[in-house]
């Protein structure tokens, strides 16, 4: 794990000086200066003019953890299938923005565009944990039915019981995940919370800007209250009872953009130009289409991504590796370690598009803004799993008194295993994450799919997003090899 563990080190820090990091704003620690005002004076009376937004928030992520959750079911039943499986990997991959942007010219800036962005990606991850869940289950209840019980009456008189507490779990956390997800669509233009944020942040209001914030933590916080098993169902009738009715769905206009207007331009160029909408493949003329991109766009996007990725990685790993033992009871006690926990909860509920959008405001358009925020985010997520785990330990007889050898000698070598399989799993979300920030004028994959969005080409548009599809995969398989390899698992062993 040493020898894993140097090597990407080793490769960030070569990677570091083929990053972007240059601070452009003229005086940032002014603009540092009003959002810290902001911070102590929140102008709550700005949250009542943006009710509708929370409202539109909430709605969104309701709708379509629902309709994931039903489809994701559903694709877990038959993940062991290559072709499922390989779907359920290509529509998580991409990342919820960018579905976002890919259902806006087909239903517009409408209820349907957000359910869709986030229904689509999280049917492929709950499809994928639900299986997993499944496989490593105990499966001996299974040995009491008869030989030919149909499948469906093993799962849910054998299987179920096992995974239902795991499966509830791991759904209430998801809802957290798409309230942030739906927070930011705003940024597209949706009407949601990260809408608000982002005209709030532009005017330099930041003391909207956190009363808004400061109320979306208070929304996450406080799902524990209120979202209950047995009045879940409750609020998702709701939710689509509230959902906005002005919806404008043509099935025409979904099948002509997902099989003609993605099509490459040398394809439809004939066909546009003559009115007749028809199709004429010409191999040389799209290669050279093909080319042209990646020549351009692609393989700059590729590679700002994975150099943003791969040092935010390592920025990440000891990011965690500073933070878990402040919030671990063998090195923090009483206030100190409530208060290190409470910021590690605020600075994970902060979505990372946010986080980034406001250091942009500070450093400018480069991978600093970007590197800060997504180290943070992720870092202070797996600050707090690591933490629970380093908390399970039972420290030995002959435990060392000072912190610092029982960091190094006693806590740290017993977690080590789990925290680089936290890392490793989070991997391709940096991913994800490094690519869609492209929006906010970084150079990564999003940068050149937001500049295609806005002329109107659709179809390099969705090659890129391809090619954002295929890298994260790529990253996944890589993840899951690595962790068999050293044979790692969230999972902790507690004994010594």
């Amino acid at each position: 794990m040493l020898k894993t563990s140097l090597l990407f080190v080793s490769i960030a820090f070569i990677l570091l000086f083929a990053a972007d990091l240059e601070v452009t704003t003229l005086n940032p620690w002014q603009e540092l200066q009003r959002m810290a005002i902001g911070a102590v004076v929140p102008d709550f009376m700005a949250v009542y003019a943006v009710k509708e937004a929370f409202l539109n928030t909430v709605v969104f992520a309701f709708c379509g953890i629902f309709l994931s959750i039903f489809m994701g079911s559903v694709l877990a039943f038959f993940f062991e299938w290559k072709p499922v499986r390989l779907f359920c990997a290509f529509i998580r991959a991409v990342h919820e923005l960018f579905w976002a942007l890919i259902f806006l010219p087909v239903v517009g800036l409408n209820p349907l565009c957000g359910v869709f962005a986030i229904a689509v990606p999280y049917t492929g991850i709950f499809a994928k944990v639900y299986a997993e869940i499944r496989q490593e289950s105990d499966h001996s209840p299974l040995k009491a039915f008869p030989p030919h019980s149909s499948r469906v009456s093993q799962f849910f008189y054998g299987v179920l019981p096992a995974i239902y507490a795991d499966i509830k779990h791991y759904s209430a956390y998801r809802l957290e995940c798409a309230l942030r997800s739906s927070a930011i669509l705003g940024f597209v233009g949706l009407p949601t919370l990260g809408f608000h944020l982002e005209t709030a942040f532009r005017e330099g209001l930041y003391s909207e800007v956190f009363a808004i914030l400061y109320c979306f933590y208070f929304l996450i916080a406080s799902l524990k209250y209120w979202i209950k098993e047995k009045v879940s169902w409750i609020y998702v009738v709701l939710a689509f009872v509230f959902i906005s009715k002005e919806v404008s769905l043509s099935w025409q206009n979904f099948t002509r953009f997902f099989t003609y207007e993605i099509l490459p331009w040398p394809m439809r160029r004939r066909g546009v130009l003559d009115g007749t909408m028809d199709v004429s493949f010409s191999s040389d003329s799209v290669w050279n289409w093909g080319k042209n991109i990646l020549q351009t766009e692609g393989f700059d996007g590729v590679w700002n991504t994975i150099v943003l990725t791969q040092v935010v990685l390592v920025g990440t790993g000891v990011m965690t590796l500073i933070v878990f033992p402040l919030v671990c009871q063998h090195f923090q006690q009483g206030i100190p370690r409530r208060c290190s926990r409470y910021l590690l909860i605020v600075i994970r509920t902060t979505p990372e598009y946010i986080l980034a959008y406001a250091f942009l405001q500070l450093w400018g358009p480069s991978m600093l803004p970007a590197i800060v925020a997504i180290g943070l985010h992720n870092g202070a997520i797996l600050g707090h799993l690591t933490g629970q785990n380093a908390d399970l330990i039972q420290l030995r007889a002959d435990t060392p008194r000072g912190k610092i050898n029982r960091y190094f000698f006693e806590v740290l070598p017993r977690v080590y295993g789990q925290f680089l399989a936290f890392l490793f799993y989070r991997w391709e979300v940096m991913m994800r994450e490094s690519a869609i920030l492209g929006i906010l004028g970084i150079y990564t994959l999003g940068f050149y799919i937001d500049s295609a969005i806005s002329d109107d080409k659709m179809d390099k548009a969705v090659f890129l997003i391809l090619m954002t599809a295929l890298l994260n995969m790529v990253i996944d398989t890589t993840s899951q090899v690595i962790r068999k390899r050293l044979k790692i698992s969230t999972k902790l062993t507690t004994s010594g």
